[in-house]
């Protein structure tokens, strides 16, 4: 079973939300599966089909195109698996907007380091799913007794 529209809009909010309190995804080009890595994603609250990494030219993720990303928040619950397509960003207001000095202590030659390589992630698809159980499937899940009930209905497959 899956989230109703409205659930779905609320499940996809909650995505947001919790990747804003911890922007780290595991990033992969889908050429390179085997190349996955931790990153951080550079949000912008108005932007809500976009996602920016600050990388190296001479980076695994230099090559750009087709991406996937997977997340986890804090508190492991919620989980996520989104696609889309990193290009190279060259939008001088966008790099001043996104910069910070957690980036300026990767690239100490500032925002005009040569090795700099501001990337967009155009976001696609996605599936998010809520791993929130409650008390009451806790207390089952510590007894050994079944829970699949309890966790149906908790899975969105959405655009972002």
């Amino acid at each position: 079973m899956k989230y109703s529209a409205g659930n779905a809009e609320e499940l996809k909010d909650k995505f947001w939300h919790e990747l804003a309190g911890s922007s780290y995804v595991m990033l992969q080009l889908d050429g390179d599966p085997a190349g996955a890595a931790p990153m951080t994603a550079s949000l912008d609250k108005h932007a809500d089909s976009e996602i920016w990494f600050f990388t190296a030219r001479d980076s695994r993720w230099a090559r750009q195109g087709a991406a996937t990303a997977c997340y986890t928040s804090k508190g492991h619950d919620l989980f996520a698996r989104f696609t889309g397509t990193l290009t190279e960003e060259t939008d001088k207001a966008r790099l001043d907007k996104q910069w910070s000095n957690f980036v300026e202590a990767w690239f100490p030659g500032g925002k005009t380091d040569p090795n700099l390589l501001f990337l967009r992630m155009d976001l696609g698809d996605a599936e998010i799913w809520s791993g929130e159980l409650g008390a009451l499937a806790t207390a089952k899940m510590a007894l050994g007794l079944n829970v699949r009930d309890e966790v149906a209905g908790k899975h969105v497959e959405t655009a972002l």
